[in-house]
């Protein structure tokens, strides 16, 4: 007959000097304790930690342990799951043997790989942010690729700004036309434009003044009409 007790005491004399600063008993009946796992430290200091508690049943080890995730820290919710369900296959493959060491061991293990993930989603992090800083370099190096749709895109919006600024020009030379006066508009709103120029020939237009001393006297020009060959044009065009 199997001495269940004096197995649980054998074990957890082991646990203890195995884990001496993690180990913390919380009571003898039913024997219940817990031990604290801690991951590796990452390349950046960083750790995942996990307090569990146990709790040995009466025929325990031929009976599971219980099991509970006392504390915990840096673990997601979906990383506590993986650890409950890991804690599940490891007990049911070591039914019959002393099991605590054997379920720490996997749970540090499983941290140690939590750890590797974080490390693992920081890099692709990392490696994301290059390749978007990559594109968009080269999309302003390059400048944007025509395709059919962008091309239609643009000529739609231009065709409506040129629409927009055809009837902008077509209102502002309306509104000037308002405004503008013809000829005739100038003429029958100013009266002073139809005595102008009799008011200009009133007041100088009469008054021509002719130097004389251009102009030769008759007697003095040698003319003899008589000549057959006399041509007064021709006589001016000489003097010229």
């Amino acid at each position: 007959m199997t001495d269940y007790a004096e197995e649980q005491r054998n074990e957890l004399e082991a646990i203890e000097s195995i884990y001496p600063d993690s180990f913390t008993v919380i009571s003898d009946s039913p024997t219940s304790f817990t031990i604290t796992v801690t991951s590796d430290a990452g390349e950046n200091g960083e750790i995942v930690e996990t307090t569990l508690k146990f709790t040995f049943v009466e025929k325990y080890p031929d009976e599971a342990p219980l099991w509970e995730i006392h504390s915990q820290e840096n673990l997601e919710d979906s990383d506590v799951e993986d650890i409950l369900t890991l804690l599940q296959q490891q007990a049911e493959e070591n039914l019959g043997m002393v099991m605590i060491f054997t379920l720490v061991t996997a749970v540090q293990e499983k941290l140690n790989e939590i750890v590797d993930a974080m490390k693992n989603r920081r890099e692709e992090e990392k490696r994301r942010k290059e390749r978007e800083a990559e594109e968009a370099e080269k999309v302003a190096f390059q400048g944007t690729v025509v395709t059919i749709e962008n091309f239609l895109a643009w000529k739609a919006k231009f065709e409506l700004e040129v629409d927009e600024l055809k009837r902008k020009r077509q209102k502002e030379e309306e509104q000037a036309g308002k405004h503008k006066l013809t000829g005739k508009q100038l003429f029958e709103t100013d009266h002073n434009l139809d005595t102008s120029d009799i008011q200009f020939l009133e007041e100088g237009g009469n008054n021509v003044e002719v130097d004389e001393s251009l102009f030769q006297e008759i007697e003095d020009l040698d003319l003899d009409e008589d000549d057959p060959d006399f041509d007064p044009l021709e006589m001016g065009s000489d003097e010229d």
